[in-house]
């Protein structure tokens, strides 16, 4: 197995240990030439924006055969694509990768095919913005055109805002690493939908979306930041909802001509529809994976790699509701103490408690940061009481911050 990824992907980790379960040899190729995963730092090194990358990719090959290829972000689905495609391996065509992370292209296909999208405009940070923004009707949300987990994603109320935020979302895009220049220089300015969030998270088999886990998101995600809090499954809406979500997944999927491999959607629903927020052709991000193996009995990465590797999957369903809380950032700091998760564990229908960070983190909240300092699973008969102990457990957990002193000056 080939696994195509930035160099500080947090998901390398997860799949190198499903492939050692399945008895798979795996190469990592990525740009993280002096990591500290071993696997990365022996493996293939290349840029993942770099023509040249797939000639390497190609004759590493020529000395080994790959039987599946896999990307395990948005940054390296194109070129995991593209090698997959050139070896004649399961694969999305190129153009459908690029669409699934670039939110600017994939809004002008969506909108071309009829798919319910919120109008939206793209500017440019080389010239003036104002001038750019004549005309929008407010309120908007501001977003890079390909970044990912709601970093430098901020909701503006007027023009003011939006100017203010724009200038926040350039440093932003400023200091990201390993970014192609137009797409620093790019932003996607769309027309804020109200309504309740949901997250469908699906494998594609030539063409027909298989459904994983139907997430709804109970807390109301309305900014000026988008900060993930709680998902849980199965969800409460109705059949009818819930068969429209997915009809306007699978739809998108083939608007984008993605045919192939894992799928992670996030719709809004309100009284005109169901909107498409993105479709992005890779798993869910975090620790949140773990859900799939509560409730399918078989871990997420597991079942991306035997589909990569074209093999049959049997996906059987424990019955159980299931949630995750992602822990909130309480604010910029370095972590001193976290109190109350011995608390939290008690709390019935409370399965898993995992903290990200340790004393000493220094803690990063949206939109500059992009992580989240820990997650809590809960298992219960149904999805009010998983709501109810992921909140009883939010209300105990206590992320203790103190300021970040800089000496400025060089002194």
């Amino acid at each position: 197995m080939l696994l195509v990824a930035p160099a500080n992907s947090y998901r390398i980790a997860a799949y190198l240990k499903a492939a050692e379960n399945l008895q798979v040899d795996s190469l990592v190729a990525s740009p993280g030439k002096h990591s500290l995963v071993s696997a990365v730092s022996s493996g293939l090194h290349i840029d993942l924006h770099d023509p040249d990358a797939l000639r390497i990719l190609l004759e590493a090959a020529e000395l080994q055969t790959f039987q599946g290829v896999i990307a395990t972000d948005d940054a390296a689905v194109e070129l995991a694509s593209r090698i997959a495609q050139q070896l004649k391996l399961p694969h999305n065509p190129p153009a459908a990768a690029v669409l699934s992370r670039r939110k600017d292209r994939a809004r002008a296909c969506l909108q071309r095919a009829g798919i319910a999208v919120p109008d939206y405009r793209v500017i440019t940070l080389e010239e003036a913005i104002p001038p750019q923004l004549a005309g929008l009707k407010y309120p908007v949300v501001i977003k890079p055109v390909s970044l990912s987990a709601s970093r430098g994603v901020i909701r503006a109320n007027h023009e003011v805002a939006g100017i203010t935020a724009i200038e926040r979302i350039r440093k932003i895009l400023a200091a990201a690493e390993h970014l192609p220049a137009d797409e620093k220089n790019r932003l996607l300015i769309e027309n804020y939908i109200p309504g309740v969030e949901v997250a469908v998270e699906g494998l594609l088999r030539r063409g027909e979306l298989e459904l994983l886990a139907l997430f709804d998101k109970p807390d109301p995600m309305e900014g000026p930041f988008f900060e993930e809090t709680y998902y849980i499954t199965p969800s409460r809406h109705s059949e009818k909802i819930q068969h429209a979500v997915l009809a306007t997944v699978q739809a998108a999927c083939r608007a984008y001509g993605l045919v192939e491999g894992p799928v992670h959607a996030e719709l809004r629903i309100n009284s005109q529809g169901i909107w498409i927020m993105e479709v992005a052709s890779r798993t869910i991000g975090g620790e949140c994976a773990r859900l799939l193996t509560y409730g399918t009995g078989c871990d997420l990465e597991t079942l991306v790699i035997r589909k990569a590797l074209d093999e049959q999957i049997n996906i059987s369903e424990q019955g159980d509701a299931l949630g995750v809380l992602m822990l909130p950032i309480p604010g910029a700091g370095i972590v001193r103490r976290i109190e109350g998760i011995q608390a939290a564990q008690k709390i019935t229908a409370i399965e898993e408690i995992l903290i990200s960070v340790r004393e000493g983190y220094e803690l990063l909240p949206l939109p500059e940061g992009g992580g989240y300092p820990g997650f809590v699973f809960a298992r219960a008969a149904s999805p009010e009481l998983v709501e109810a102990a992921l909140r009883e457990a939010n209300d105990n957990i206590r992320i203790i911050v103190a300021p970040v002193l800089r000496i400025k000056g060089g002194v």
